[in-house]
């Protein structure tokens, strides 16, 4: 893993508008579901990440569990794994707003994005900002001394409140 981002918010300046305009990573995960779907005969409205599971996709993540509470970000599979009071959880590295890989503060034991600022506690829920709504985690599960993510498995909480609040590993 490689080592925490820290936050300078006077390095950034605040936007005045949000294009709602859809980001090169989300349109290729949207096209990938797409072509996946149509390729099953499914239809487009039934895409989700469980087909691209199912179709092979990408493979589960293991990382040792954490020894104290804090933030490591893995840039290369777009995870943040915390450790948070005996916690484990597993984020999307991309601000639910507009996708913008957010940034923990150590100091304040805070994520933060750094384009429109908005904050998040440790277990991902949203304090404030222009997002509206908590971090997305990923399913997470324990396996001895590592916890394994599976990356193709992403909950919001304004889809499925009671499968965010079940990804969690206990420590």
């Amino acid at each position: 893993m490689k080592s925490p981002d820290v936050i300078n918010p006077e390095a950034h300046a605040d936007c005045n508008s949000c294009p709602l305009v859809t980001d090169r990573r989300e349109f290729l995960r949207t096209a990938s579901f797409a072509l996946a779907a149509l390729s099953l005969g499914l239809p487009i409205r039934s895409i989700s990440a469980n087909v691209l599971s199912a179709i092979g996709g990408r493979k589960a993540l293991s990382y040792p569990i954490p020894a104290v509470d804090g933030a490591n970000i893995d840039r290369d599979n777009e995870v943040i794994l915390v450790r948070y009071k005996n916690e484990v959880f597993a984020f999307n590295l991309g601000c639910p707003h507009q996708n913008v890989a957010l940034r923990w503060n150590e100091d304040s034991m805070r994520f933060q994005c750094p384009k429109h600022h908005s904050q998040y506690q440790p277990g991902g829920e949203f304090i404030t900002g222009r997002a509206t709504r908590n971090m997305d985690r990923f399913a997470i599960r324990r396996e001895g001394s590592s916890v394994v993510v599976d990356p193709d498995t992403l909950y919001r909480n304004d889809e499925d409140e009671a499968e965010w609040n079940a990804a969690v590993v206990k420590v």
